[in-house]
């Protein structure tokens, strides 16, 4: 996709965006499932989120995958983690609010002891975001996890998008390091507010 094409993605809802493609052109969420498969990751455990909403619901159509939503995302880490110990490869889904809580978990379970953590994280908090709770957790997000010393990485357009997955989901298993991908508003359409 050209960056003038991307550019005007960015200013659709999700929906316009995905209609909008070539017939031979994957959304977003097609490169994730397919490139969860394809590196073996099983387990996804995830925090309910509209953006996330047609991942969610073709990773749980997908009997390739275990997959459940949890109460927190704390929670989603320490399962991945715990899988991991037994063999079990797994990635977790949030939102940018819900990285709020995590600063902890990562910094004494998933860094210490070596979790190659995915995190898929939709970004909220900026481009048009009326909530400014949200707003504050999006600019603390990358200091946070530049503060920790863990990779991350944010998407924003879909011809680089398969690339930058495949490669962070490869280099976090073999470092075993976690890792967070950023799933900006550019790629994904955003959360689409209605009037």
């Amino acid at each position: 996709m050209a960056a003038a094409e991307g550019q005007t993605s960015s200013q659709t809802s999700h929906d316009k965006a995905s209609h909008d493609r070539t017939p031979h052109e994957r959304s977003w969420h097609e490169i994730v499932l397919q490139t969860l498969k394809r590196n073996d990751i099983r387990l996804v455990p995830y925090v309910p989120d509209r953006v996330l909403t047609t991942l969610i619901k073709n990773i749980h159509a997908d009997p390739f995958f275990t997959t459940f939503p949890t109460a927190r995302e704390e929670e989603a880490v320490g399962i991945v983690s715990g899988a991991w110990m037994a063999g079990l490869k797994g990635a977790v889904l949030m939102q940018t609010s819900g990285f709020a809580t995590l600063a902890n978990v990562l910094a004494s379970l998933a860094i210490p002891y070596q979790i190659p953590l995915i995190m898929f994280v939709s970004e909220r908090g900026t481009l048009g975001e009326f909530n400014y709770g949200q707003a504050l957790v999006c600019r603390t997000m990358r200091p946070v996890l530049d503060s920790l010393a863990m990779e991350h990485h944010t998407a924003t357009r879909l011809d680089e998008f398969e690339f930058i997955v495949d490669r962070s989901i490869k280099q976090a298993i073999t470092t075993q390091a976690p890792v967070a991908l950023i799933l900006s508003p550019l790629l994904t359409g955003g959360k689409v507010f209605e009037k």
